[in-house]
């Protein structure tokens, strides 16, 4: 009875890992697709992603009235892509995202439920703006969020096969039973690796890059990169444990929700926000 009922499971782990690899394809073509083409094709694919993590942050953490946030956070999301790319000062883009923020705290019926709906939409905001505002800006244009593709893609990549071969001592066993420190470190060859190639290749094909862009400096900041992606998915398992679920959505086959695929992004994201408001200040090239 037991030889019988293992084989039955291996194919299915294979279905279930060439419908993640089948979605996974789908999903990064029309992203590349949209990144080369820029504007608000590149944009609206953000404000989409970041609508629908919004959402899914709201059912997973069960606050209240979701409808009504969700529909208040959807507003503040779209405002604030139309006042980044409208040309508004960043003062009035940053005020309407906590205007937005502040009402849907308003509307969340408990103090915690204020809290998550806060952070949720600020969250968001990293996801729906940060790589538009990348891509917009004539100096980093298609190089910055290829870089964050690239460092964001190779750690999961690495992190999987490097996990799977070697095995070894788990990460954090309690969070996510499945990763390992080899896996931590394979995803973090990964990323330095591929982080490294996208200025090569991109000056290759006579791109501008940004002053500061040398490859020891881009190295570093993918391997820093790299450990903050890991670190964003470990506190989004951390979060599904808390809330009691498996995954924070189902709309992406094979992967679970946006959340789901976008936990090590986001985190990159913020990495990159914290790049363009130092650069936006003068304090980096």
């Amino acid at each position: 009875m037991t030889s019988a009922a293992a084989p039955a499971a291996r194919p299915s782990g294979r279905r279930e890992l060439w419908l993640r690899v089948a979605s996974g394809l789908v999903l990064g073509a029309g992203v590349l697709a949209a990144l080369v083409y820029g504007g608000w094709p590149f944009a609206g694919i953000w404000l989409a992603a970041a609508i629908v993590g919004f959402a899914e942050w709201m059912v997973m953490s069960r606050t209240e009235p979701r409808e009504v946030l969700i529909a208040l956070g959807a507003a503040t999301l779209a405002a604030l892509l139309l006042c980044q790319r409208g040309g508004a000062p960043t003062p009035a883009c940053l005020a309407v995202l906590l205007l937005g923020a502040a009402a849907c705290a308003t509307v969340a019926r408990t103090g915690r439920g204020r809290l998550r709906a806060f952070v949720g939409v600020l969250g968001a905001a990293a996801i729906a703006a940060v790589p538009v505002a990348l891509r917009d800006d004539p100096a980093i244009g298609l190089v910055g969020p290829a870089w964050m593709f690239a460092v964001v893609w190779s750690t999961d990549i690495a992190a999987y096969f490097a996990g799977r071969k070697i095995g070894g001592p788990k990460l954090m066993p309690r969070v996510s039973p499945n990763k390992t420190w080899s896996g931590a470190l394979g995803g973090l060859v990964g990323a330095v690796a591929a982080g490294t190639l996208v200025p090569v290749v991109a000056d290759l094909a006579g791109m501008a890059l940004p002053s500061a862009a040398s490859l020891p400096v881009v190295a570093g900041v993918s391997a820093l990169a790299s450990v903050l992606s890991q670190a964003g998915d470990l506190i989004e398992s951390g979060l599904k444990r808390r809330y009691g679920v498996k995954d924070s959505g189902k709309i992406i086959p094979g992967h679970g929700g946006v959340m789901d695929r976008l936990d090590g992004f986001f985190a990159v994201a913020v990495l990159a926000a914290v790049y363009l408001a130092l650069r936006g200040g003068g304090l980096i090239p």
